[in-house]
């Protein structure tokens, strides 16, 4: 590792590059989620005085609280600089790394878990809601997808078949082809290549009205209730590894491919067969009492 700084290891620091905060936001609002890409602008604006320094040791300064998204953003600007090799070779020379939850961080989500009166806020917020958002709550409830994707492809059903173009997202087999659409489903680490729902929330949900992300959570705080759609994703994995289906199953449902030679290079599920499993399961779901 060469010990000078970055900006003298043949890359100029930002202000000798021309920079264009604008060019870079559009790179960033074109890449990521419209939920991240706001953080990413902040964080890399905030901290990018230790890319134009090359001060790399600077960062474990940085409150602990913060300092995983602000090394998240320095490491997406130094892509969109050219320099990410150099920054990532002088984060493991600091010892600096990104933090991820540690089992018992993770035992004590599980624990305390408060998924239990997930129900009643589903139930409270279907009353709040008007109808495109309630069927949005089933939408999800049902798809397992986060919300921003599932926002995107609520909204493109529905474009779609105004368009008398839903076949070409709905297959002949039922299935939403999410991965025909790479720009708003394939995101480098947060993807979703399929999903199997019943066609006839499918046709309900191309009758429906458009929804906005923002206009769901500005009705729920104004009656004093919070957010929690990304909920219902968790309780999509956890009642379809209760029935039917098995994990590999609803990591590829969820958009989830492990680097797992066995899964990557002979795993080969049966498509079909995964369908009719999965839409006995969501027939269970829908029909469970909470």
């Amino acid at each position: 590792m060469d010990p000078r700084p970055l900006s003298y290891q043949g890359f100029l620091p930002i202000r000798q590059r021309n920079f264009d905060w604008a060019e870079f936001k559009e790179f960033v609002y074109g890449k990521y989620a419209k939920s991240t890409a706001p953080k990413v602008m902040s964080y890399a604006k905030r901290y990018s005085h230790l890319l134009q320094s090359g001060n790399i040791g600077e960062i474990d300064k940085i409150s602990a609280t913060t300092r995983s998204d602000a090394v998240k953003s320095l490491i997406i600007l130094s892509k969109y600089l050219g320099i990410c090799e150099a920054f990532r070779a002088g984060l493991k020379s600091y010892g600096i790394r990104l933090t991820r939850p540690d089992a018992f961080s993770s035992f004590t989500r599980m624990y305390t878990n408060p998924s239990s009166d997930l129900w009643i806020w589903y139930s409270d917020a279907k009353i709040i809601l008007r109808p495109e958002e309630q069927l949005f709550l089933k939408y999800l409830k049902l798809s397992g997808l986060r919300k921003e994707e599932g926002i995107t492809s609520f909204n493109l059903i529905i474009e779609l078949s105004k368009q008398n173009k839903l076949n070409e997202y709905l297959n002949e087999n039922g299935f939403l082809e999410h991965f025909r659409y790479k720009k708003p489903f394939l995101r480098g680490t947060k993807n979703v290549y399929i999903s199997i729902i019943p066609t006839e929330t499918i046709l309900e949900i191309s009758r429906s009205q458009p929804v906005t992300y923002n206009a769901i959570v500005k009705r729920l705080l104004r009656k004093h209730k919070r957010c929690r759609l990304n909920e219902l994703r968790d309780y999509f994995g956890t009642f379809m590894v209760r029935h039917e289906l098995i994990k590999e199953e609803v990591d590829l449902l969820q958009g989830r491919i492990p680097p797992s030679i066995f899964i990557r290079h002979y795993w080969s599920p049966s498509f079909k067969e995964l369908r009719d499993r999965t839409l006995s399961a969501l027939t269970k779901m829908e029909k469970k009492t909470y």
